[in-house]
């Protein structure tokens, strides 16, 4: 993947080293979590990729508290993986702006926060094991960079544009928040049985490798980025980490209603779908007759 020398984003707060929050429950909608709730969350984030704030908000039926942050470092590192993904935020801020303002509306950038071990968020406690994820209730991307070498070690799914495309990812859920797509799904998600809410929830997961898939095309358009091999490095990962891949590594079994995030054809299906597009019309997957 080239990148360097081009933009990064001021959107990133470098928090790698602060020490993290207390231990303990926390309470979420008003009533307190416990720590078998936590297990579960930590586990479904590990094993499936999916943001530890969702989980909890769906086990206990409400949102989370907002939490005091620790500040991050007033001068950002210089080191290669963050420069990097500050170059990566700045490659999805370019592309969603051009995309709002091609609907003549005005892209509001997500913050990207780098840490270790855990961090206080407006959605709880984050933890690396959980890999990365994206709290709605204060915009922020979180990332810990062990992550990436997660993705080579256990996924055999290395390379920079495998990375790019995780964070591309998070930031589409991003864009789901601004559009109002997630209310939407989380809302539904309530008064639906758990295998509706786990349909929806792989609708909403889909999407977001479709406009992972949308960054990529019009990045690669206007800044040229892709060499060869970054497509297949990316659709890798996708591959690896969809739910029955998952499922069968961890259970040895593969439970279909149980998913959450899409099956490994689907995710390389979306996503590949919205590099060939560069259109977010062609990712509609609450429409779509086939997943």
């Amino acid at each position: 993947m080239r990148w360097d020398g081009d933009r990064e984003s001021s959107n990133v707060e470098d928090r790698r080293g602060d020490s993290g929050g207390g231990g303990g429950g926390f309470g979420i909608g008003g009533r307190s979590i416990g720590v078998g709730t936590i297990v579960i969350a930590l586990v479904g984030s590990y094993f499936l990729g999916v943001s530890p704030a969702t989980i909890l908000s769906l086990l206990s039926g409400g949102a989370a508290p907002q939490q005091q942050a620790s500040q991050p470092r007033t001068a950002p590192a210089d080191d290669r993986e963050s420069k990097f993904v500050r170059t990566t935020l700045a490659y999805t801020e370019d592309a969603w702006a051009q995309i709002f303002t091609e609907q003549n509306a005005q892209y509001q950038p997500a913050t990207l926060v780098l840490f270790d071990d855990r961090i206080p968020t407006a959605c709880g406690l984050g933890q690396s094991a959980t890999g990365p994820f994206y709290c709605p209730a204060d915009a922020k991307v979180y990332i810990d960079l062990g992550f990436f070498r997660t993705m080579q070690e256990r996924f055999n799914a290395g390379g920079e544009f495998a990375q790019a495309y995780v964070i591309a990812h998070e930031v589409g859920h991003h864009v789901q928040n601004l559009l109002g797509i997630s209310d939407k799904v989380h809302a539904a998600q309530q008064s639906a049985s758990e295998t509706q809410g786990n349909v929806l929830s792989v609708k909403l997961e889909l999407q977001a490798d479709c406009f992972a898939g949308v960054w990529a095309k019009r990045t690669d358009q206007r800044a040229k980025i892709l060499e060869q091999g970054d497509v297949e490095s990316a659709l890798t990962a996708a591959s690896a980490i969809g739910d029955d891949a998952l499922q069968k590594q961890s259970r040895g079994v593969v439970v279909p209603d149980s998913f959450t995030h899409g099956t490994s054809a689907q995710r390389v299906r979306w996503f590949q779908r919205g590099l060939d597009s560069g259109e977010v019309a062609s990712c509609n997957t609450f429409d779509a007759g086939k997943l």
